[in-house]
This record gives structure tokens, sequence and C-alpha cells, in this order.
């Protein structure tokens, strides 16, 4: 279960002599931190260059049967480690109360008391990953200073490990199976001592069994064994709730997962057919849960006994297979795009539920096409990239008639389906319809390494799967046909293309919004008046919708207009507004007009409550206009808007932007806008796309931006000829 060689107080550290072993001083570092802390379990997050997909590389106290379904976690996740990494600080849960609050997704997966910290892994300018502590419930609510400079120390210390092991070619990723580090424990005791111990427990009277984190009996005295109604030998490295039918109530493993998660002492009762009922007590620490079990008397439950189970169905369905369908079910609920749930199913589905590869198709225009895949070897994946509906394959077949299709061998799939191939490795499968109202959405194709039975409790909840996967995947359409209709719309109303102006390097950005269906109303236009002359202008229509963008096409198209005729800046905004109050369309405008006088070196700006312009000057010292602020379009026929001039001589650098490039909830804009300016003032000889790429990075990364970004670089060059 846990790396052999390894361990959470370890002193092991990276000798630089390869990436092979590039974890072990994560695994030595994170050990120190463990000890420091007092934390019970703990988990670190690696972030690949270029995605946007935390990777789970090392877990202490957990199993990965236990972290399976968090092994691969979205940025955008609603999930505490994703946001620490998203906003780049701190996230602290007190307790389950909070934690159902802030993260539902998390709180009702894992209903358990404990508390969590989670901060990023990252440098000045890069993320590295992230990684979460917890605590039994006991812990203060709210983090010591000591532990608030070990948690912001290791952070800073492992980005800086990260960044110089890639400096050297040695980029550290996280395996396909995450380490799990085990605590460090005295040497083996010696032979008599050890005889001695296993003597003392076979007399005792009551049973004695030991479970590893994973569930796993490792130990069992014959006491215990009597009372489970079998053999010890048979129960060695099997979890207790796979030994008897009576045994696979969810109670059983549900207070095996809270003993481990909370770290505290847990019991229940069940009844051993007849009627002879047990009461199991569960004690827990970092490497496993020793359990005691005694016959209960007969008669009402004991004080001691906070659950009382019956005999179950011989085919139970287990708490952890619950919890997983319910994770699955709110991940998919919270899912927009088809490619969002695609990535979703293809990250929690295989780790989750058992299969060690699978496909996630589509139906399209009388085809299965493939939109999700993990586990397949590239030539088995490749080859099953498009089916034909008709095709004499069970994955079309299912799709066709509506029934899920289940072969627990390869000699059955070959009998019903001789031509099929099967992926190398494989030996057992699920063909899942994807069906929703009525209409065909796909096909789910799962792959099991090892023959599978596929009890009757499984493949319903695996259809069951499928069902949530057909719907989240109907709606994903639905999302992305009305998504490109309306960015088409507003990306009609936007110009192609700036035109090349000579003395003006010039570049332009527009971000739209990071989720939902709404289109904004920002917009942006670059006009060229005469040789030496030219105008800018940067603006936010009030709402995001089609309205919205109807809007802003007019406001555009009259804010060239009159600067096409060479009226100044603040009759520019004066006319458009009494052509907003005129029309009277319910919504307000903010703009920003700037002529550019590029034979004197000057620009004459003009606003209506627009954020100000960001100026750098040719020495490098960067401010914020303080222009006269109007009042926005729309609102007062009479509002008049004055003009400032200022400077611009060449090397000058103007930064218009809309206010979703500075205002991020939770975050000040202020200090936001702070911050784009000194990335403005350390331009240095970049170009003006290199840094709008700079610029609106940061905002692009972050997935709970809810207003679009339009962004507008200009930079005098020289006098024009």
């Amino acid at each position: 279960m846990g790396h052999p060689s390894r361990a959470a107080g370890g002193t092991r550290h990276h000798d630089g002599s390869g990436a092979a072993d590039g974890l072990a001083w994560l695994e030595a570092a994170f050990g120190r931190l463990l000890r420091s802390t007092g934390a019970t379990i703990g988990v670190v997050y690696l972030l690949p260059r270029e995605e946007r997909v935390l990777r789970l590389a090392l877990t202490y106290g957990l199993s990965r049967r236990l972290i399976a379904p968090w092994a691969r976690i979205p940025l955008d996740a609603p999930i505490p480690v994703a946001q620490a990494v998203r906003e780049r600080r701190l996230v602290w849960v007190a307790d389950q109360e909070e934690m159902a609050r802030r993260f539902p997704r998390v709180g009702y997966v894992m209903p358990y008391d404990f508390a969590l910290a989670t901060r990023p892994i990252a440098s000045d300018d890069t993320v590295w990953g992230g990684f979460v502590l917890l605590w039994p419930i006991g812990h203060p609510a709210r983090l010591s200073p000591t532990e608030h400079t070990a948690l912001s120390t290791f952070g800073r210390r492992c980005a800086l490990w990260l960044q110089r092991a890639a400096e050297r070619g040695e980029a550290v990723r996280a395996a396909e199976e995450p380490r799990v580090l085990m605590p460090a424990r005295p040497g083996p005791p010696a032979r008599a001592a050890t005889r001695a111990s296993a003597a003392f427990v076979e007399r005792l009277p009551v049973g004695c069994c030991a479970l590893d984190l994973d569930g796993r009996i490792t130990f069992c005295n014959e006491a215990g064994a009597d009372l489970l109604g079998t053999d010890s030998a048979q129960l060695l490295g099997v979890r207790p709730w796979e030994t008897a039918a009576w045994l696979r109530d969810p109670v059983c493993e549900e207070r095996y997962r809270a003993a481990v998660m909370s770290r505290r002492p847990t019991s229940f009762t069940v009844v051993r057919p007849p009627d002879r009922r047990l009461l199991f007590e569960l004690y827990p620490d970092a490497t496993g849960i020793s359990v005691h079990i005694t016959p209960v008397p007969t008669g009402p439950t004991t004080a001691a006994s906070p659950g009382r189970s019956t005999a179950p169905a011989p085919d139970h369905v287990g708490a952890t297979a619950l919890y997983h369908l319910m994770d699955v079910a709110a991940a998919l609920t919270e899912a927009v795009g088809l490619r969002e749930v695609a990535d979703l199913v293809t990250d929690l589905l295989v780790p989750a539920f058992g299969p060690q590869a699978m496909l996630l198709m589509a139906a399209e225009e009388g085809r299965l096409r493939t939109i999700g895949r993990r586990g397949l070897a590239a030539a088995d994946a490749d080859g099953a990239d498009t089916l034909e509906l008709a095709a004499g394959h069970p994955a079309a077949h299912a799709l066709a008639t509506g029934l899920p299709s289940f072969f627990s061998s390869v000699a059955e799939l070959r009998r019903a389906y001789p031509a099929v191939p099967c992926p190398e490795g494989m030996a057992a499968f699920a063909f899942l319809p994807l069906l929703a109202t009525g209409r065909m959405i796909g096909t789910l194709v799962l792959s099991y390494r090892r023959e599978h039975a596929f009890p009757p409790t499984e493949r319903a909840v695996l259809t069951s799967l499928a069902g949530l996967i057909a719907q989240a995947l109907d709606r994903a359409r639905l999302y992305d046909a009305k998504l490109e209709l309306a960015r088409s719309l507003q990306a009609g109303l936007l110009p192609r293309s700036l035109p090349p102006i000579d003395g003006l390097e010039v570049a332009a950005r527009y971000l739209p919004a990071g989720r939902g269906m709404d289109i904004g109303g920002d917009f942006y236009d670059l006009i060229r008046y005469d040789g030496t002359t030219a105008a800018a202008t940067i603006g936010d229509v009030q709402g995001h919708n089609v309205g919205a963008a109807a809007l802003m096409g007019q406001v555009r198209t009259a804010v060239h207009a009159h600067a096409t005729a060479g009226t100044p800046p603040g009759d520019v905004l004066t006319r458009t507004n009494r052509l907003l109050t005129d029309l009277d369309p319910g919504l307000f405008t903010s703009c920003l007009y700037a002529r550019l006088d590029l034979r004197h070196h000057l620009a004459h700006l003009a606003t209506a409550g627009h954020p100000p312009p960001l100026l750098r000057h040719p020495d490098g010292r960067t401010e914020a206009l303080p222009l006269p602020p109007g009042l926005l379009l729309g609102i007062d026929p009479a509002a008049r808007y004055p003009t400032t001039e200022v400077p611009l001589p060449p090397g000058t650098v103007l930064a218009l932007y809309t206010d979703g490039l500075v205002e991020t909830p939770g975050e000040d804009i202020g200090s936001a806008t702070a911050e784009v300016a000194q990335k403005l003032a350390r331009v240095g000889d970049r170009s003006m796309d290199e840094l709008a790429d700079s610029l609106v990075g940061r905002a692009a990364r972050m997935s709970t931006r809810h207003d679009d970004i339009a962004l507008m670089l200009i930079r005098a060059l020289r006098e024009p000829p």
C-alpha cells in the first residue's frame, strides 16, 4: 500500500542525479511539515506546465483508494486546494459545517469532522502545485502563527526547489500512481517480544484485528475469526465488508471511512445471522485501524453502540461507491460545455469506480466519436475513435438498443462479437448507453484488466452513472450551441483587426467571461483620422446578454462616426450620450475616448465613468491618469464631458482597459490596478503583443472571472512622416 522506501519522518534528499528520484526531496520536506504541524493527513499536488489540472503526487494518512476520486483536480473545480492555487493564497476550513457551506461538493462526499488548510506551491511568477493538511476536529478554530509560518515556508521552498529542478532539466512530475508516505517507526521488535505480543492477543477472549489504510485486514486473532465466522488465514488481505454478506451494510464501510478521515475512535453494531449482535470498535492512526470485536448481550442496544445494522441483501452497494456516485453527480451539475463534461468524466470515473480504462463516445451524424479517453494504449484508442452506429460493435449496439452490455471476460465478448478486437491487456468490459429523454447521446465503454463479474448492484450503479453522464452531455451540447451563437454575434460587433498607423505600436485583447452563457458589452476600437491623427476608444455596456451586445454595437458605431468627422473627444461622448438617452435602452455605458495627435505628441482624453487609463512614461514611471469622471452614457442627456490633454512623447505607453481586468471578487481593485501598473512599468523592450498577453494572463487563469475583459495598449514610436 505504501512506498516501502519512504517515510514521512525520513531525511532522504534529492541529490540532483536525475528526475527519476525527483520526489525524494519533496517527500522529506513534506514529512518535516507534517511533524511540525501535527497534521494527521497530508496531500501534495503538482501542476504540470501548460495544464489546468492538479495531479496527485504524494499522500500521507490516506490510501490510494480513498484519495482516488481526487487524484486529478481541475483548477476551476469548487474544491479548497483548487481555490488556493487559483487565488494563490491560504484557504482554511475550520470544521464540517464550514466545509458544507463553502464547498458543498466536498462537504457531502466527505461528511466527517476535520479541519483543513491548503496553500499553493508558488514562486513570484509561477504556480507549481498545492498541498493540503488535515487535523482532527479538536484543532483550534484558527491556525497558530507557528503553523502559518510552517505552511508558508514549505510552499516557498518547494516552489524554489521545483524551479531549480526544472532549470536543470529534471522537472518533477506526479507519477501515474501517487506515492503513499508512511510515518517513521522504531526498528522491528525482537523476536521474543513479537511472540509475546502474538500470544497476548491470542489469549484475549475478544476479537482483535488490524486494518491498513485501505481497509484490508492485516491481522486477526482466532477469537476475531470465530466471531466473523471464518478462518483467520482467509481474512488476510481482504476488507471486512467483502468477507460475508452480513457485513456488506454501508455502515461498516462508512465507519471505516469516518475513522480514517477524522482520526477519532468510532463504533457500530451489526447482526450476524441469525441473531448474534456484534460490536465493532475502531481505533485509527496514521498507519491503519485497530478493531475490537465483542458480542453484544441480547436486549436493547447498549449506550456504547452508536448505530445498529440488520443483515443486508447479499449483494449490497457499498458506502464508497455511493459517495463516488454522489461526487460525480455533483461535479457534472457544475460542468457546462461538452469539453468540460468530457474532462470531468475522464478525470473522475476511472479512479473512482475501478475500471482501468474508458472511452466516452458521443453520437454525431450517424457515428460514435470519441470525446474522452483514459488508460488505453494509443493503438487501441485510435482504432476506436469513430464507429458507425450501424456497425456490429457492442458500443453501437448498446446505444441503438438502449441496453447496457457487460462481458466478464474476453471469451464472453468474443462469443458475442467475434470480429471486435479487444484492447491489449483488458479482460472485462461494460458498454453503457448514454440516453437522455429518449435521445441518443453516446456510449460509455469501461475496460478492466482482470475478469470482472459485474454483480447486479454494480450494474445498477454503473447504469445510474451513465444516466447522469448522458444528461450532462445533453445540457453541454445545448450550452455549446448557444455559446457559439452568442460569441459569433459578439465577434461580429468587434473589429476583426486594428488598422496599422504610422507612429504607433498597438495591441488589443478581448477575453469573454470565464463562465456562463451570457455575452458582454465590452468593446474597443482604433480609428485612423488622417496622416498624423488617430483615435482610440474603449467601453463597457452594462449587462451580459444579447441586448448588451447589441447596444455595444450601436455605441461603437456612434463613436466611430463622430471620430471620423474630427469631433473633439468631449463632444464625441456628449453626442453619443444624447443618442443613448434618446434610444432609452435601459442600460448604461462607460466609455473612454482618446484623440492622439502624433505630430505634436499629445493625447486628448475624455471619460464617461470609465476606469482611468494607465500611462507609462518613457523613463518607466507609471501612473493612473486623473481624468475628470463624467457620467455614464445614457443617464442624463445634458451631461458634459471635459477633455484632458496629456503629453505623449515617443516611448510612452497608454493602457486602456475595462474593469474586468482589475475587478476580482474578494480582491481590492486598487491593489489589482497597482499590480497591472507594475507590470506595465516593466515593459522594457517587449512588444505590445507580449505585454498584452502578460497583462491578461493572470485574469485568463481565474476561473471565478465573471466579467469580460477588453484591453488596448498603445505605444508612441515617433513622429509620422
